[in-house]
């Protein structure tokens, strides 16, 4: 049985034998790039890992290509890097969780000379500032009312 990195119940589909060797091809450049940090050393890597796959790519015996696919897997499972590589916003990732809101007041804290480069934009935010706060009051009524 072939692994795939798509859990069974996850699954909507049927995968084609391609699509799996595309997602062993996948897994496999990822596990590269997780031990060779320098692009070129990964480039070189890849481009025989390419080759590798290329070789095999005209197989017509379905049990001999099942078969090669499944030892694949399990050479790939064999040589992975111990700490996988992983994309510094994705989950797992040394910045992950760190974007910074940039809250719609700041914009009024712009300089006059700062809004003057951007004349639409600050056109258009006035505007449909304007039309918010009639919303708010026509909703809640005017802000010097007492609420308590």
């Amino acid at each position: 049985m072939s692994l795939s990195t798509i859990p069974p119940h996850l699954r909507t589909r049927l995968i084609s034998h391609g699509q799996k060797v595309c997602e062993l091809y996948k897994a496999a450049l990822y596990d590269l790039k997780a031990k060779n940090r320098d692009v070129l050393k990964y480039r070189y890597h890849a481009v025989l890992m390419r080759a590798r796959f290329e070789e095999n790519r005209n197989i017509k015996d379905a049990i001999l290509a099942r078969k090669m696919l499944e030892d694949g897997w399990a050479e790939l499972k064999q040589i992975e890097a111990p700490y996988p590589y992983k994309y510094p916003d994705a989950p797992g990732g040394a910045a992950y969780g760190r974007e910074t809101v940039f809250n719609d007041f700041n914009y009024d804290l712009w300089h006059p000379l700062e809004k003057k480069q951007y004349p639409d934009f600050f056109a258009r935010r006035e505007k449909r500032k304007k039309e918010f706060i009639e919303a708010w009051v026509k909703r809640y009524g005017p802000e010097n009312e007492k609420v308590f």
